[in-house]
């Protein structure tokens, strides 16, 4: 039954939500499952680089630089399902069913028609592409087939992004966290099978890789849609959408249009970064794909609480009960920082012992060694850039970010590290010291935005 609304206070969210120490209790009971979806969603990107790295450095190069533009897609498909969590939210806090139901049709409806657009996009121009993202020649054809495959097929992430952000908002972190515990073990079995040949299956390479992560995200979306419909929203009555709510897309557009601009810029800077970290070397090329795919597991903690803890937030500011959702934003932010840097500091110390687990060539060891010792002062700002970033976009305060990030992106992650790793000649380590001052400089500026408390008057539930 989805018609009519329920009330707040009789939701079984909302009978956790009645003191602080029920809400950091809730919060650990969000952030667990979180933790291992996301855990599990690098995983996949992560046994992909492992993989191939058993098959040449070449290709692993040349998947990174793919993997830095279907980042950058998936970005895109976030802009209505970033959009669609943060009303979820607020609308689930103030129980206004109807809102909710329409603002997710709209979200499924919008992100299908832009997956299906790009997927077409990514199959007939993928070298046009690559080419422009400066792909060496000898890195063309493990690039161009990976790329063409899972760009084809990427439209199934489109929805998948918006149904998970569904069942998050709504308190129904397990079922996503479940079904990408499905996916990772079909994707090491398929990698297995198609990229060295094993069961009688075709010895593929990266075109085997590509297949295997490209169906397994096909699985994730058919999984995903079934678990929604049986225990979030089971149909999407017409009468909702007639008329059609403009509202409801309008805030979508409004929340959407800045988190997705400023997530877009920041990946196309990257695009950018690793573009010049191409002309480099090889090897940088290759140091960087290995310790990203490290470094990520490092920050895993942060992005997961502050998943859990803005959902609550979302939640609270529905519920206009702003102080409690300030004392528990600064609750988190505060154990994120603690275990992050924490992690950090042990993989910069480990580095070595794992980074010849993914190749012998001494170079990119050493390169790597260097980076992840840098990377300890760069997730310091990065962490707080996560928190208040995410944060502030929970509260419906999405412009402030947005701006804040396209500004120094480019002048600081882009234009500074530039400078220090080429023209100065301190490669790709020169040009981590530029991430890790852009990351820092942006986390003091948004945290001290989440402190002056200006997003109280930001939210949708009036």
């Amino acid at each position: 039954m989805i018609l009519g609304c329920v009330s707040p206070l009789t939701h079984p969210i909302f009978e956790n939500h009645m003191s602080d120490t029920s809400l950091k209790r809730q919060l650990k009971v969000l952030t667990i499952p979180v933790f291992i979806e996301m855990a599990l969603v690098m995983m996949l990107g992560a046994v992909d680089t492992v993989m191939l790295s058993r098959y040449s450095d070449n290709s692993v190069a040349a998947v990174g630089l793919d993997n830095q533009l279907i980042s950058l897609v998936f970005l895109v498909y976030q802009f209505f399902s970033m959009g669609a969590a943060i009303l979820c939210a607020q609308y689930i806090g103030a129980g206004l069913r109807k809102r909710l139901v329409q603002v997710v049709g709209m979200a499924l409806t919008v992100n299908l028609a832009l997956g299906l657009a790009v997927s077409v996009l990514l199959f007939f121009f993928a070298e046009e592409l690559l080419l422009l993202m400066g792909l060496r020649p000898e890195l063309m054809g493990d690039g161009l087939v990976y790329l063409q495959i899972t760009g084809a097929l990427s439209f199934f992430q489109a929805l998948s992004l918006t149904f998970s952000a569904s069942l998050r908002s709504a308190d129904k972190v397990i079922y996503p966290m479940v079904v990408t515990g499905i996916v990772n073990i079909v994707n090491i079995l398929g990698n297995y099978a198609l990229i060295f040949g094993h069961w009688g299956f075709p010895q593929l390479g990266v075109e085997g890789a590509a297949i295997s992560t490209a169906t397994c995200r096909a699985v994730a979306m058919v999984l995903l849609a079934a678990i929604h419909f049986k225990v979030h929203i089971p149909r999407f009555p017409l009468h909702y959408f007639r008329p059609m709510p403009w509202q409801e897309l309008k805030n979508l557009f409004y929340i959407g249009i800045p988190a997705m601009s400023e997530n877009i810029s920041y990946c196309l800077s990257q695009v950018v970064i690793t573009y010049f970290i191409n002309q480099i070397s090889n090897e940088a090329l290759a140091a960087r794909t290995y310790c990203h795919n490290m470094i990520m597991f490092v920050y895993l903690f942060c992005l997961s609480i502050t998943q859990g803890g803005d959902i609550l937030v979302g939640h609270l500011v529905g519920q206009r009960r702003h102080q409690a959702a300030y004392i528990l934003g600064n609750y988190f932010f505060r154990w994120s920082m603690i275990i992050t840097i924490t992690g950090s500091i042990v993989l910069a110390l480990t580095g070595r012992g794992i980074l010849t687990a993914f190749t012998d060539n001494e170079e990119i060891i050493k390169m790597g060694i260097w980076v992840l010792f840098v990377d300890i002062f760069l997730e310091v700002g990065r962490t707080a850039n996560i928190f208040a970033g995410s944060t502030l976009r929970a509260t419906g305060d999405t412009v402030y970010p947005f701006v804040v990030g396209v500004i120094f992106q480019w002048s600081v992650a882009v234009g500074v590290s530039y400078v220090i790793g080429i023209p100065l000649g301190f490669g790709l380590v020169g040009m981590w010291v530029g991430f890790a001052l852009d990351e820092n400089i942006r986390g003091v500026i948004l945290v001290r935005r989440w402190r002056s408390g200006k997003w109280r008057t930001k939210g949708f539930v009036k």
